[in-house]
């Protein structure tokens, strides 16, 4: 089935894999041009491949540079003119253990990969493009941010930062550009391996929706937030968690 051009162009970093695959995936399936970001070569380039190399490009960096933040945008202008979404997907959690032992030169380089690069990132598509001519900022929170988060409190308190980036972003950009986040539960991707390998029934028994996410659940909800359908809509937090808050509940 042939999709029809939507006339719009995002950019979504970290998205060779996992959640950022997912968010692109959905955003060519309803026929937007896009480019990916991602820090290695060949995993970015078969992501491109998959998703269609006529209207798929990829560039290779690391989030938190800035000089790849700017040549992210500047490519994205030059092969498509225009760069109407932005979707701050990339993110980085090294650490696992309790906070107070945790090393500060860690939490640094965890705030500048999922924090600092998507404030860089906006700085950059709002000069090139969405100051003139309007568009949206999805930024991937996580439920961790909005809750306590035992044994990944530097992702959490990064996650925190992120959820207030997104309402600094939408007051300043408004009414030109929109700016939401998305705070997921755990995804089934590489990246949250860790909190579900070999014991996936059992952490997702705690889900109300007896599941846990899955890349597309994040792709629809980005989707939407890059649509007309949400035009109304800006400076909140889409919580996608298969209801594991409403476990928060008492009795």
């Amino acid at each position: 089935m042939t999709v029809q051009d939507s006339g719009k162009v995002a950019l979504i970093t970290g998205a060779s894999r996992g959640i950022g695959y997912g968010i692109a995936e959905a955003l060519v399936a309803r026929g937007d041009r896009v480019a990916i970001t991602g820090r290695g070569e060949e995993a970015l380039k078969e992501a491109v491949e998959r998703l269609g190399s006529d209207r798929v490009i990829g560039i290779v960096g690391k989030a938190h540079d800035e000089a790849h933040q700017a040549a992210a945008v500047e490519r994205t202008m030059e092969a498509f003119g225009r760069v109407d979404h932005l979707v701050n997907n990339a993110g980085t959690n090294p650490v696992f253990g309790p906070i107070a032992e945790l090393d500060l030169g860690v939490a640094r380089k965890v705030y500048e990969t999922n924090v600092i690069s998507a404030l860089g990132f906006a700085q950059q598509t709002w000069k090139a493009w969405q100051k003139e001519n309007g568009g949206a900022i999805v930024n991937i929170a996580s439920i961790a941010g909005v809750s306590a988060s035992p044994f990944i409190g530097a992702y959490g308190m990064s996650k925190a930062a992120m959820v207030n980036l997104t309402l600094q972003l939408a007051h300043e950009f408004a009414p030109a550009v929109r700016v939401n986040a998305i705070a997921p539960a755990v995804v089934k991707t590489r990246f949250a391996e860790a909190l579900y390998e070999g014991r996936e029934a059992e952490a997702a028994a705690a889900y109300p929706l007896g599941r846990l996410g899955v890349p597309e659940d994040i792709g629809g909800a980005a989707a939407f937030l890059t649509s007309a359908q949400s035009d109304w809509i800006t400076g909140q937090t889409l919580v996608v968690d298969g209801g594991i808050f409403l476990n928060a509940g008492v009795g």
